[in-house]
């Protein structure tokens, strides 16, 4: 119960940082300057759906998305980008004797690189996740079957931009799949 509480305290504080960030986001830009910016730049917003293989037990495919926003550029850090992610899956396992479903969300604070070409868009991210586990054993119902808990998240991905508003996403690392990808389109 206290991993619990605190990963959702984490997750909280992770919510306020970016209503925050949002907040003092500086003024809406002009059309040719909108026009110009590509990939992942201060204001981006983008949602996306995601296919993710390995690394939920016996589950080999899981399905899911994600949210990611960009909070802040970090000038003393390479000139990166600071983005917050949070991404949810969904998994399901079963044979003639037991059923589980595996529900992982997370949150990760990623950064992301500046490249000179602004259609590729790696970053790494470190985060926290909850797992919701529920599973079904024959002759036993779900009694003692089933579990939630709090796991580290650490990844390593990348975005290619096909279009201003249209990115192919691919991700490897801890917590949740193994393997992410999936296609993401740009909210803002």
């Amino acid at each position: 119960m206290r991993k619990a509480m605190v990963g959702l305290a984490v997750v909280a504080g992770l919510g306020i940082a970016a209503q925050a960030a949002v907040a003092q986001r500086p003024a809406a830009r002009a059309p040719a300057a909108r026009a110009a910016a590509r990939g992942f730049r201060a204001g981006y917003m983008d949602v996306g759906a995601t296919v993710g293989f390995g690394g939920l037990g016996a589950a080999n495919t899981a399905f899911g998305g994600r949210f990611e926003m960009a909070l802040k550029p970090l000038p003393s850090l390479g000139n990166g980008m600071l983005g917050l992610q949070i991404g949810a899956t969904y998994s399901s396992w079963s044979n003639e004797y037991a059923s589980a479903k595996v529900i992982p969300i997370g949150v990760t604070a990623n950064y992301h690189l500046r490249l000179a070409d602004s259609k590729i868009d790696p970053f790494v991210g470190l985060g926290l996740g909850y797992q919701i586990v529920s599973c079904s054993v024959e002759g036993l119902g779900s009694i003692g079957c089933g579990s939630n808990e709090v796991y580290f998240i650490g990844r390593a991905g990348v975005r290619y931009f096909l279009a201003p508003k249209l990115a192919l996403y691919g991700d490897v690392g801890a917590g949740g799949a193994t393997v992410n990808v999936g296609v993401m389109l740009k909210l803002k």
